[in-house]
């Protein structure tokens, strides 16, 4: 479980963050959506321990995430291409991620093996630097890195922007499996509605770095969000 108590940042005068109480239980699988500016980078940054909180803090199935380092074992994310390690190929990068996680190469080939289709034959092989591919296939490499290991939290942020439709229809299955079939806790962020709702079963809204909707997914979860970004537009 992620538990969120009296969370905050602050940039000087600016609070861009704001949230009370949060609770992820184990194994959902989590969106976060919002327009630009309402807090949903600065609470996965938090969340990864990239910086600090102003005030409160968030416990990673029971670790303090600011104070301590025992959370990283069992989870990984992808934010953007600076995670990435430019001069690497495709192959080196996942087998370096491999070794960070205790796995023999062997093991990462076979989770590779796995995701053929979601590559399309244009990342491994291809002696190409990870800065020389496209965005989209920096994406996908990224996505994939983070899924080595078998961890119990994986974070994605805006993980269908730049991929092909017949890529996100495929990323949709891989989270879907995540969630539902092995038990992992996947957090997402998106401005797509659309894709959002598709996978998650749980939507937090954020606007000015506060929560203003808690929704469990249903039939009804899209026409809702559209119904109050829509509103959002024309104040």
């Amino acid at each position: 479980m992620i538990t969120t108590s009296n969370l905050s940042k602050k940039y000087n005068e600016s609070t861009v963050l704001n949230i009370e109480n949060l609770e992820i239980p184990k194994g959902q699988s989590f969106g976060l959506v919002g327009n630009n500016g309402a807090g949903k980078t600065t609470y996965f940054s938090l969340l990864l321990d990239l910086i600090q909180p102003t005030t409160g803090h968030i416990e990673n199935n029971g670790v303090m995430v600011h104070e301590s380092e025992n959370w990283k074992p069992f989870t990984s994310s992808f934010i953007d291409e600076s995670f990435l390690i430019g001069y690497l190929t495709a192959e080196e990068y996942f087998y370096f991620i491999g070794e960070l996680r205790g796995q023999k190469a062997s093991d990462v080939d076979a989770l590779l093996s796995q995701f053929e289709d979601f590559f399309h034959g244009e990342i491994l092989d291809q002696k190409k630097y990870l800065r020389d591919l496209s965005k989209g296939n920096q994406k996908k490499a990224g996505i994939v890195a983070a899924l080595i290991g078998e961890p119990e939290v994986i974070i994605l942020d805006e993980p269908f922007a730049n991929l092909d439709p017949t890529t996100q229809i495929r990323l949709k299955g891989i989270v879907k499996d995540l969630a539902e079939k092995k038990g992992v806790t996947v957090l997402i962020s998106s401005h797509d509605l659309l894709h959002v709702t598709d996978v998650c079963e749980r939507i937090v809204v954020l606007e000015k770095g506060e929560v203003i909707k808690d929704l469990k997914t249903s039939e009804a979860t899209l026409k809702e969000l559209e119904a109050h970004f829509s509103k959002v537009a024309e104040v």
